[in-house]
């Protein structure tokens, strides 16, 4: 069994069990989070969407937040003398899922 959510205007795929990492949300390591945005469940053979899932819930235990892994970013203009490097690290939390109720 799996479901589609959606949070932080990304969709995931999830499953019991699995480790997720999603754009930020509040909350301490250990707190509880639910999703309610649910797109799709898929259970076995049978696929609901739509305003059969409008009810339903993903519930996970956030296990971490982090930053990412430092992407640099480099400009550069030939012939001006024009260079800078920017470095970026993403802001993340790591959510396990514990169940989904559909």
């Amino acid at each position: 069994m799996y479901a589609v959510i959606e949070t932080g205007g990304k969709q995931y795929r999830v499953a019991p069990g699995q480790s997720v990492q999603v754009e930020t949300l509040p909350g301490d390591v250990g707190a509880q989070v639910e999703f309610n945005r649910v797109l799709a469940i898929m259970d076995g053979e049978s696929v609901k969407a739509g305003s059969a899932v409008s009810s339903a819930k993903v519930l996970g235990t956030i296990k971490a937040q982090d930053r990412g892994e430092k992407t640099l970013v480099f400009k550069f203009k030939r012939k001006k003398q024009y260079k800078r490097t920017i470095g970026h690290r993403q802001n993340f939390t790591k959510v396990e899922v514990s169940e989904i109720l559909a």
